[in-house]
């Protein structure tokens, strides 16, 4: 992979904090021209460093107010694949991820209320070929929403930069 310099932190700094900035505020700001901010997100896009972009909706806006991490269990690790192509089906899971620890996976949904929360888990998240168990974490309220710090990278060396 290619080195990220500091011109290129620079800028992830500024479009992580607002990903609408316009390039010619991005460009006065790095003291550089539009023209070379435009190349330089389109070489970090296509090296994989910007992997999306987008608007965020608030889930409470649509009337999912209940956020869940629900761990789920399977007879075998092997089943996960075949586990995951079930999930994809459910719009209200937004994150699985394969786990170590107690889990085999983890997923994160937004529901309405309660009973649509049980609803999930019993009539469809239960309902899938090899599923033991879940376990069923209810948000109170998310403190920290972030991307990873751009000025912190860590060097082969382990060294911080």
């Amino acid at each position: 992979m290619e080195k990220i310099d500091n011109l290129d932190r620079k800028i992830l700094e500024i479009i992580t904090l607002n990903a609408r900035i316009p390039f010619k505020d991005v460009a006065a700001e790095c003291g550089v021209s539009r023209a070379a901010i435009h190349q330089r997100v389109q070489r970090l896009i296509d090296l994989g460093v910007i992997v999306g972009s987008g608007y965020v909706v608030n889930p409470k806006s649509l009337g999912y107010r209940t956020c869940t991490y629900v761990g789920i269990k399977l007879e075998k690790g092997s089943m996960y694949r075949e586990a995951v192509k079930q999930l994809m089906k459910i719009p209200e899971i937004v994150e699985c991820h394969f786990t170590t620890g107690p889990y085999t996976i983890l997923t994160k949904l937004y529901s309405r209320d309660n009973e649509h929360l049980m609803d999930l888990l019993n009539s469809k998240i239960q309902e899938i070929p090899g599923v033991t168990a879940t376990e069923t974490l209810i948000s109170l309220e998310q403190s920290i929403k972030r991307e990873i710090p751009i000025n912190y990278i860590q060097e082969p060396d382990g060294n911080a930069k």
